[in-house]
């Protein structure tokens, strides 16, 4: 265990040190979510009212409402920027050299998506206490419980960024790709509005958010902020962790991926 331990250590310091060089990279990540915490939802607060629904126990504000679909959000792009370093490792050489250490290639990518997903997660602590100073509070421990659900959340999406990374070629192509994966799974989601409320325009669309796994994952971290378990959610993001690891693995692996094609 002890190597494996360290290459976590040296993966995980790298990827810190590198977000502490790039601060604008933590202003952007948060300007985002707060752009929609303060503009976006003074509009949509009159258009979109809300029911009772859980684990709400009372009616709530739409502020209050998107509060874990934002953190959400933070997980979304940070996962995707996370696979852009993959995508610049990769043409610089230094991914294919990680690769070809004796360690195994499983825990060497399962490292990386971990690395990105402890900054992710320093990030919607760090828009959770903007939104608290704003008004928009939590139950105390449901910031501690929400923990768990946001590793889970940014593991799923970062396997997610890993996965999509092995089918860019060239940085070039970066942008269109993670918009083109970004924004649909963003918008179709229950991360802006519920589903009852989605139904109420579209059946289909309404089924698209139900079977989207980053839906899941903002009804797990809504959840675990209110102290309360949502098992189905929970599985939902398990299964899909795993499937886009499989795929990450699949992917990066010289004798059967994608990697193999691109020598």
């Amino acid at each position: 265990m002890r190597p494996l331990l360290i290459a976590l250590a040296a993966i995980v310091t790298r990827e810190a040190l590198r977000f502490a060089r790039q601060r604008s990279r933590f202003v952007s990540a948060l300007v985002r979510p707060l752009v929609w915490l303060v503009v976006f939802a003074a509009g949509f607060r009159a258009a979109l009212g809300l029911s009772i629904i859980p684990p709400y126990q009372t009616y709530i504000s739409y502020e209050t409402y998107i509060v874990p679909g934002l953190c959400g959000m933070i997980l979304l792009f940070n996962g995707m920027q996370s696979s852009l370093s993959l995508v610049y490792d990769r043409e610089m050489g230094s991914m294919r050299l990680l690769l070809t250490s004796p360690l195994p290639r499983w825990w060497l990518l399962f490292s990386k998506i971990l690395a990105g997903t402890v900054v992710s997660v320093l990030q919607c602590y760090a828009f959770l206490a903007i939104a608290a100073a704003m008004g928009i509070k939590m139950p105390v421990m449901g910031y501690v419980t929400v923990l768990p659900a946001l590793i889970l959340g940014g593991v799923m999406l970062g396997a997610l960024g890993v996965a999509l990374s092995s089918f860019i070629s060239q940085m070039e192509n970066f942008a269109g790709v993670m918009n083109f994966v970004i924004f649909p799974t963003f918008f179709m989601s229950t991360a802006l509005y519920p589903l009852w409320r989605m139904a109420e325009s579209s059946g289909f669309l309404r089924n698209i958010c139900a079977v989207n796994p980053f839906s899941h994952a903002v009804e797990l971290i809504r959840f675990a902020l209110y102290e309360q378990f949502n098992g189905m959610a929970l599985l939902w993001v398990a299964l899909a962790s795993l499937a886009f690891l499989g795929l990450a693995l699949w992917g990066y692996d010289p004798g059967r991926g994608l990697m193999r094609r691109r020598g």
